[in-house]
């Protein structure tokens, strides 16, 4: 979650479709360089662990777009492939 977070901070579409699972995963993906994120806030985490197969995030984002903060609160869900977790799907809300 973290590294999706950072890879949102710089810009890293690449890195975003790369730890995105293949069921799920967009052909591209267009990011707002309107935005600028200011800081994540994991509020809770299940599974995810050294055995687990899948695990859950919630988290809040701030940002701020043309000077106006925001922020976005969701609960993503990530399942392991191999050694990597890849982000499945997420519930967002989010608040300008």
């Amino acid at each position: 979650m973290r590294s999706r977070y950072s890879a949102n901070v710089k810009g890293l579409a690449s890195y975003l479709l790369h730890t995105w699972h293949p069921a799920t995963r967009p052909p591209a993906l267009h990011l707002d360089e309107r935005l600028r994120w200011t800081g994540l806030e994991v509020l809770a985490t299940q599974g995810g662990g050294p055995v687990d197969r899948r695990g859950v995030v919630e988290f809040v984002a701030r940002f701020t777009r043309d000077g106006v903060p925001g922020s976005l609160h969701e609960l993503s869900r990530f399942r392991r492939q191999g050694d990597t977790w890849l982000y499945v799907r997420g519930r967002a809300r989010w608040r300008a």
